[in-house]
């Protein structure tokens, strides 16, 4: 039976078990910290459930960006019942693959899907943390490739100043924390 956060109270606890950690993974970087609430279940449940419940009855399955957006949609993905598909960095998955490159600040990645799933299944999109935006559009463009509907996006935290919502250009894009 889903669940639902008797109060935003539950997800303001949630939110405050974010650690912040400044100057890693370098210098200038303020880098969040989700393992606390990981480690929390009722935190974790209440959050996993925000992310979902603006899409309820929307989607036939969950995608998770690598690494930790894998942790939250695969919860999310036994949450609502559907199946999980894991949107990888390039050169991790066994089979061939859907790719797509995309550029970061300091060079170019790719990331991969498999097609395990219907052609026009819709797809939640689901990650931890919303930054430039790059990695999350690069997800929307393999799983077009695939052949699926994105149904939507949700992150766990946007940080505002980066524009990644912009860079998305999800208009269904819904995130439990901000800052």
């Amino acid at each position: 039976m889903p669940y639902y956060p008797e109060s935003s109270a539950e997800l303001e606890r949630a939110e405050s078990l974010i650690l912040e950690i400044p100057d890693y993974p370098s210098a200038g970087i303020l880098f969040r910290d989700i393992t606390p609430l990981l480690a929390d279940g009722p935190a974790f449940r209440a959050t996993v459930d925000a992310l979902i419940a603006p899409f309820r009855g929307t989607f036939d399955a969950i995608a998770g960006l690598e690494a930790r957006g894998f942790l939250l949609a695969s919860a999310a993905a036994y949450a609502s019942g559907t199946g999980l598909m894991p949107i990888r960095k390039s050169g991790k998955l066994p089979r061939p693959a859907a790719g797509v490159g995309y550029s970061l600040e300091y060079g170019i990645a790719e990331v991969e899907a498999h097609a395990d799933f219907p052609r026009g299944s819709r797809v939640l999109v689901i990650d931890d943390v919303l930054a430039t935006g790059g990695t999350l559009a690069a997800a929307h463009e393999v799983l077009r490739m695939l052949d699926y509907e994105v149904a939507g996006t949700a992150v766990l935290f946007e940080i505002d100043d980066l524009g990644g919502r912009d860079a998305v250009g999800d208009p269904r894009l819904h995130t439990v924390f901000r800052s």
